[in-house]
């Protein structure tokens, strides 16, 4: 029944696919959805995708139909799940018990956008080396993927609106590499990633702008946020 479960197929257009690459994609679907809504659960169910698509990315290694090994998109599986837990505790104490929105979206700082272009160009250099000595499939288009998402879910973690932005940059690399490689259920699932993403920074961008649930902005000098946010959301920008 393991075996089974592992194994299960399904043909589309004379492709087979597994059911496990559609069912962590489903999962990652409906994280996104819960990350656009600031819900906590967002995090358990996207570490539930990741550990589905730890196993396909590994085509090779586990024998899947693709049979390509995409080190980069199987690594940042390990690490979302890494990022997801210190993202659920972080949510989980900024909503409190209020059971709302865990999060109040806020631009990153300048000093935060330039961290952030710096690790993504330096980090997308590293990792293609390192992916193409590993023999990964399309190792500089694996390299970003595996970058930008792991800056995109920290984003998120933080409440910066941009995070959303770097997805946008993400999926547009990674469904041509995805329909190259034969992984069509992550292919379509980034196109429709994208759609969400797009729909999703325009709700965070009107929460940010709206103050939900109260405006938070830096105290002169300082790079604490007011007194009067609530405690759980003091932090640096």
């Amino acid at each position: 029944m393991t075996d089974w479960l592992f194994d299960a197929q399904l043909v589309v257009a004379g492709a087979p696919i597994l059911w496990r690459e559609v069912v962590g994609n489903l999962f990652g679907l409906a994280s996104a959805v819960g990350g656009m809504r600031r819900r906590v659960w967002a995090w358990p169910v996207g570490v539930a995708g990741n550990v589905l698509l730890l196993t396909v990315f590994l085509g090779g290694v586990f024998d899947t139909p693709q049979a390509k090994d995409l080190y980069g998109q199987a690594a940042r599986q390990v690490f979302f799940a890494v990022v997801a837990v210190y993202g659920w505790v972080r949510w989980r104490q900024a909503r409190g018990d209020g059971g709302g929105p865990a999060v109040v979206p806020r631009w990153a700082s300048t000093r935060a956008r330039v961290g952030m272009v710096v690790v993504a160009a330096v980090g997308t250099v590293v990792s293609a080396l390192v992916f193409r000595a590993l023999g990964s499939w399309g190792p500089w288009a694996d390299a970003w993927i595996f970058i930008g998402s792991l800056l995109a879910t920290y984003g998120m973690a933080r409440g910066w609106t941009e995070f959303w932005l770097v997805w946008i940059a993400v999926d547009a690399v990674g469904v041509p590499l995805l329909l190259r490689a034969g992984y069509y259920p992550s292919a379509v699932l980034y196109a429709v990633y994208g759609g969400v993403v797009l729909y999703g920074f325009g709700v965070w961008l009107r929460a940010q702008r709206a103050g939900e649930p109260q405006e938070v902005t830096a105290s002169a000098g300082a790079g604490s946020l007011t007194a009067d946010a609530p405690d759980a959301l003091r932090q640096d920008v």
